[in-house]
């Protein structure tokens, strides 16, 4: 099957600023490649310094004298049902180029698109329903949260499943009424430029959402130490998150990062193993192995754990790899060369620390591009580099484990915490483990399965705060308390010279 390329693509993708498509202040550009023939589709504007001062102002204009701030929320809730309208109407184009330039299956992709529509609708339902606290002090004071937008967010997203992402943040940013900046990964930045069109047409005024392409040392960076961006808000590895929180810190920055992972699948004797071994099988090789929330680690209880790895690494070995396009395709091309490197780096590594049980270098057929065949590695001590460290594509490391005591051990055994899945039928056991393990999110007897209602966040070197629901209102919004005083105030009498009176 010969590589696919998408009709209509862009000539070039340029920043959109205050309402306009327009090129880097100083012209730069960067290249950007599809990843199964690793050749330049496309040139991207490159921002800077000076691209992205354009775009905070644009979006601070747009904050402090436009409209948007100042809609009812029903108001603002229409226009974002218009994009979720508007994105549902072009799924199918969308997942086509988002698969093209990031060589995510198609069928994967076209999931993503569908869950971008999604979070906007959630979020425009979620601003009109919400509703703040009052407290009454009775025949003496009420209270009550006046909450408010902040002002300018940015917004960095990744390349994992980069449109799904950069929605999950825009929707509660806008939808609270605050104006944004977003830089997205610059390994794939092709869906991003369709945003503006789709805001536009929708009805969100210019300058309330701004695009700088570009870098993350350059533009990120910029983004991060802007004096009028009070908001980040940023997705992606670790190591960039703790770059981030120091150069906010100056600023006293809000900061929601959510980062890496390593998430323990921890799978006792008793857990029904079929559903098990669909779940985590899935859960680590769907979409290319690049997702945050993978369950990389899997901990098997020794009664059954020779027949899971066996079996195990059988499903892997029958994996579909495939062309992005290819609607049979399970898993397609990692993102970029240089991910490639690295994740066939952790695979030659793998083989020094574990017993190779499928895949362990490039599949058949597919001498160019950037694909890995699903690898998996059985018996690995958690001492090992791929028990440790974040690899980020279509590799497993599978380890034995003898009692409840273990298992939570080895599971809590990396600086990583950001999902867990638990498999076991004993309510007891699955309740106590689910609390003790070290994981903003855990998930018993299911796959990663999302409820936009629910906190999203890891803890330890996996993120800070939350998002999803009321936690993403709350971060996009100051929640200002107002005291009114019904009858006389009873103040202490400072300065009348005579006995302080106390307060009724």
């Amino acid at each position: 099957m010969t590589q696919h390329v998408p009709a209509a693509l862009p000539d070039r993708i340029r920043h959109y600023i205050d309402g306009a498509f327009v090129d880097s202040v100083d012209g730069d550009t960067f290249d950007v490649l599809d990843p199964v023939s690793n050749e330049t589709y496309v040139q991207a504007a490159a921002g800077k310094q000076a691209d992205v001062d354009l775009a905070v102002a644009a979006a601070k204009r747009a904050f402090d004298e436009g409209p948007w701030p100042r809609l009812l929320p029903r108001e603002r809730s229409r226009i974002l049902h218009r994009v979720a309208d508007a994105v549902e109407a072009q799924d199918a184009r969308l997942a086509e180029l988002e698969s093209f330039d990031t060589g995510l299956p198609i069928t994967q992709a076209l999931g993503q698109a569908k869950r971008a529509a999604e979070n906007f609708r959630f979020f425009a339902d979620l601003i009109v329903a919400q509703h703040d606290d009052t407290y009454k002090v009775p025949g003496r004071q009420v209270n009550y949260v006046n909450r408010k937008p902040i002002g300018v967010a940015g917004l960095i997203t990744p390349w994992n499943t980069p449109f799904m992402l950069e929605s999950w943040k825009l929707a509660p940013a806008l939808a609270t009424g605050n104006t944004v900046v977003l830089k997205p990964a610059e390994f794939t930045p092709l869906s991003a430029s369709l945003w503006a069109d789709i805001f536009r047409d929708a009805g969100v005024p210019d300058g309330v959402f701004n695009l700088v392409n570009g870098l993350g040392e350059d533009a990120g960076d910029a983004l991060v130490k802007h004096p009028d961006v009070p908001l980040i808000s940023f997705t992606g590895e670790s190591s960039t998150g703790q770059l981030i929180f120091a150069n906010a810190a100056p600023f006293l920055k809000g900061l929601s990062m959510e980062l890496g992972g390593k998430s323990p699948a921890v799978v006792f004797a008793d857990a029904d193993l079929d559903d098990a071994l669909d779940a985590t099988v899935f859960g680590v090789f769907s979409l290319n192995g690049e997702r945050c929330t993978a369950g990389s680690r899997i901990l098997v209880e020794r009664s059954v754990y020779d027949d899971f790895v066996e079996r195990y690494a059988e499903r892997a070995r029958n994996i579909v790899v495939g062309h992005p396009n290819d609607p049979a395709t399970e898993v397609g091309a990692l993102v970029h060369p240089e991910h490639y490197e690295k994740v066939m780096g952790y695979v030659e590594i793998g083989k020094t620390e574990g017993r190779l049980v499928a895949g362990g270098g490039r599949p058949e057929g597919f001498p160019t591009g950037n694909y890995v065949a699903p690898t998996v590695f059985a018996d690995v001590p958690p001492t090992a580099r791929i028990f440790q460290e974040e690899i980020f594509g279509p590799v497993v490391a599978i380890t034995p484990f003898d009692s409840d005591e273990e298992a939570l051990a080895l599971a809590n055994d990396t600086k990583y915490g950001l999902a867990a899945y638990i498999w076991t039928n004993h309510l007891k056991r699955a309740h106590t483990f689910s609390q003790n393990v070290q994981a903003g999110m855990v998930w018993l007897n299911s796959n990663n399965v999302r409820d936009l209602r629910t906190p999203f966040g890891g803890v330890k070197a996996s993120g800070l705060g939350h998002e999803g629901g009321y936690r993403s209102i709350d971060f996009y919004t100051d929640q200002q308390a107002v005291h009114i005083t019904l009858n006389q105030a009873h103040s202490p009498r400072f300065g009348t010279g005579g006995p302080l009176q106390a307060a009724h």
